[in-house]
C-alpha cells in the first residue's frame, strides 16, 4: 500500500512538472504538412486498419457572425498526434474541413454522418477508433425524456442552418451502438455544451472522484453492442468552450485540444484520472496566475480579458478505475 502511494505521488509530481512546462511554453507555429487527402477509393477495405479516425474541424467561413479561427489548427494538431505518437496511418484518417478539395470531405451534415458510418463499419475486436470534432456546439429542448437536464446536446455541421444540427441521440446511434466487443472508441469534442454529447450513461465527477449515472429517464438503451465508448469533452453541458490565443502567438486553438495534445505528446500513456487532473490544473493555473513571473502568453491572455471558464468532462459507456486505466488511442 505504501509503495503504491509513493508511486502515485511520484507520478503526480511528474504531472505537475509537465503542467508547468505547458504553461510556460514559448509561442511557436503549429503548421503541419498538407493533409493531402486522397479520393474515396483510398479508403477502401484494402487499406483497412485496426486504428481509424475521423477528424472534423469547422470554421464556418460562410457565416460571418459564427466564424471560428482555431478549428483547422486543432485538426492539424490532432492528426499529427495520432500519426506520430499513436501510430495511425495517414490513409486511415478521414479529415473534414472547409479547405478540402474533394467535396465528400467538406463537413456538411451528410458527409460527417457518412464518415462516422465509415469509422465504425465492420468494427472488429482490437479496433481503436477516434472521432474528433472542433466547431460549434449547441443545445435543443429534449422531447424524448432521455435527458436528465431536459436538453439535447448538438454539434453544428457547416450546413446546419439548412439541414439541422447533429443531436447527441444521432451520435449515439451512429458510433456508440454499433461498437462490438473488443472495440474501443474515443471521442474528443472541443465544442460548447459538449459534456454529454454522446449520451454515454456514465459521467465522471472529478470533484468527488466517482462516476455518476447519466442514464436516460425514459429507459431507452444508450449503450454499446459490447464495446467501450469514452468521450473527453471541452466543457459541461451548460458551458461554452474557448477558441483562444492563450497558448500560441498569432494562432487560435481550442483550449481543450491544445492542452490535451501537448500532454499526450510528452506523456503518451497517462491514466484517465491523471490526464483529466492535468487538464483541469492547467486551466486553473492559466486563470489564477497573476504573479510577476507570469509568462508572456498568460500576460496576453489577461490583457485581452480572456478567461478559460470551462470544465472538461470525461464520460463513458461503462465505469472503470480512472487512476488505473491508461489511455491508449
Amino acid at each position: 500500500m505504501e509503495m503504491g502511494r509513493r508511486k502515485h505521488q511520484g507520478l503526480r509530481s511528474r504531472i505537475r512538472g509537465l503542467s508547468s512546462e505547458i504553461r510556460s511554453k514559448m509561442p511557436q507555429t503549429t503548421a503541419t504538412p498538407s493533409l493531402s487527402l486522397q479520393p474515396s477509393a483510398f479508403y477502401s477495405t484494402a487499406t483497412r486498419s485496426s486504428k481509424r479516425a475521423v477528424l472534423c474541424g469547422i470554421t464556418y467561413n460562410n457565416l460571418k457572425e459564427l466564424r471560428l479561427k482555431g478549428s483547422i489548427n486543432d485538426v492539424k494538431n490532432m492528426r499529427e498526434l495520432l500519426i506520430t505518437t499513436f501510430g495511425y496511418r495517414s490513409e486511415c484518417i478521414r479529415v473534414l474541413t472547409e479547405e478540402e478539395l474533394d467535396r465528400q470531405f467538406i463537413p456538411t451534415r451528410k458527409n460527417i454522418e457518412d464518415s462516422l458510418r465509415w469509422l465504425v463499419k465492420d468494427c472488429r475486436p482490437g479496433d481503436s477508433l477516434v472521432f474528433y470534432f472542433s466547431g460549434h456546439g449547441s443545445r435543443l429542448r429534449d422531447y424524448n425524456n432521455d435527458e436528465l437536464d431536459g436538453f439535447d446536446e448538438t454539434i453544428c455541421p457547416l450546413d446546419f442552418k439548412e439541414t439541422g444540427m447533429i443531436v447527441d441521440n444521432d451520435l449515439n446511434s451512429l458510433i456508440v451502438r454499433p461498437l462490438t466487443r473488443g472495440v474501443t472508441l474515443h471521442a474528443i469534442v472541443d465544442a460548447c455544451h459538449s459534456g454529454t454529447i454522446l449520451d454515454l450513461t456514465k459521467v465522471y465527477n472529478s470533484l468527488v472522484r466517482k462516476w455518476e449515472d447519466n442514464s436516460p429517464p425514459s429507459g431507452v438503451y444508450k449503450g454499446t453492442n459490447g464495446g467501450l465508448a469514452i468521450c473527453i469533452s471541452a466543457c459541461v453541458d451548460n458551458q461554452d468552450a474557448a477558441d483562444t490565443y492563450a497558448f500560441t502567438a498569432g494562432a487560435k486553438n481550442g483550449a481543450l485540444t491544445y492542452v490535451l495534445v501537448e500532454i499526450l505528446k510528452k506523456l503518451p500513456g497517462p491514466t484517465y484520472g491523471d490526464l483529466l487532473d492535468l487538464i483541469h490544473e492547467t486551466f486553473d493555473d492559466v486563470n489564477q496566475s497573476r504573479s510577476r513571473s507570469i509568462t508572456g502568453i498568460l500576460r496576453r491572455l489577461f490583457d485581452n480579458n480572456l478567461h478559460l471558464s470551462q470544465t472538461p468532462v470525461l464520460s463513458s459507456s461503462a465505469e472503470f478505475n480512472v487512476y488505473r486505466k491508461h489511455l491508449s488511442l
